[in-house]
């Protein structure tokens, strides 16, 4: 004898756990262990024999591995990037009506999508720890030149983007169409790579390079996932498969920061640039040389400063070898004036 009451507080429970157990599955699907069979890894034998021991250690271990892989992962961090900015304004209004074609299905994406003075192509990722090593890249740009320059033998690069893709349903991105424009972009995207890392520049990444103008990235609203938005719909863009967007001629190449703050046309913190197809062929700009001297010039007054500031606190420090010579100085003096008293 249950009552209906009873009955649908069981269906509820019922609800909720296969509810909980659909999540973390969800979950389970994201980890880079997705693809281990889990019944094996876990299985339950027969005859339990549990070595403590044995298991705080394999614990112990297994932490210090994951807090390495981490302290890796972080130590090859990038924080900036080569940048091809989109300039074209027939592409930047056609990636704006799409992203508005996606709100109007779906509002809460609006933290998604990235900005409109924000959009480029990544040509290199690379990490850039201090000022020193910033110069270094400067100076990697400018070398570059001359080598794109051969590489396009004075043709026009430009870029025809047409349809939309994503990776792993996570990034939204407008592609770039094939034809003649590839190999001239992956040579320079290879002689950039080149340029920075015989200067000792952590640079690159293990993927092969694929140029894409994003447009969305779920990552930028971690928050969605609790709200269930875990993938991209390809159904709010079904009607952008095979749009034409435009050409984007190329005319710069930025040297830009992942972490210090956007300009207030929303694009990336600019560091220096390079002129593709311009009239002086493969010498630097004068404005970047100039540019590159005075931050050299910089540096080197602070590393001065520095160093002066440094040796001036040893010597005041108690003990120091100067120090004693100065106190034995003014006490010889002291001795010599009262012998003459």
């Amino acid at each position: 004898g249950i009552d209906s009451s009873e009955c649908e507080n069981v269906s509820k429970e019922k609800e909720t756990s296969e509810e909980s157990e659909a999540n973390a599955m969800d979950s389970l699907i994201d980890m880079p262990f997705a693809t281990i069979d889990i019944q094996d890894e876990c299985a339950v034998t027969d005859v339990p024999h549990i070595n403590l021991e044995r298991s705080k250690e394999n614990e112990r271990i297994s932490k210090a591995q994951i807090k390495k892989r981490k302290k890796k992962q972080k130590d090859h961090q990038p924080n900036y990037f080569l940048s091809i900015p989109i300039t074209n304004k027939e592409i930047t209004r056609g990636i704006k009506v799409l992203q508005n074609a996606i709100l109007q299905q779906d509002k809460q994406l609006a933290k998604a999508m990235i900005s409109d003075g924000s959009f480029h192509i990544t040509l290199l990722v690379m990490q850039l720890l201090n000022e020193e090593e910033v110069n270094i890249g400067i100076g990697a740009l400018l070398e570059l030149k001359p080598f794109i320059e051969e590489i396009l033998q004075g043709r026009q690069l430009i870029l025809p983007f047409q349809g939309i893709d994503t990776f792993g349903n996570q990034v939204g991105f407008v592609k770039l169409a094939e034809g003649d424009h590839i190999q001239p972009l992956l040579d320079i995207a290879e002689a950039a790579k080149r340029t920075f890392q015989e200067k000792g520049i952590l640079a690159g990444e293990h993927r092969s390079f694929k140029p894409h103008l994003t447009f969305m990235k779920l990552s930028k609203a971690p928050w969605l996932r609790k709200k269930g938005v875990k993938k991209i719909d390809p159904e709010l863009y079904e009607n952008f498969i095979s749009h034409r967007f435009g050409e984007e001629m190329v005319q710069r190449i930025d040297l830009c920061s992942m972490l210090k703050k956007k300009q207030s046309n929303g694009y990336y913190h600019c560091e220096s640039s390079i002129v593709i197809g311009d009239k002086n062929g493969g010498e630097p700009d004068d404005a970047e040389l100039v540019r590159l001297s005075k931050r050299l010039v910089e540096n080197a007054v602070l590393k001065a400063v520095q160093q002066y500031l440094e040796e001036t606190q040893n010597k005041s420090k108690p003990g120091d070898g100067s120090s004693v010579k100065t106190q034995e100085a003014d006490r010889n003096g002291n001795d010599s004036d009262n012998n003459r008293k």
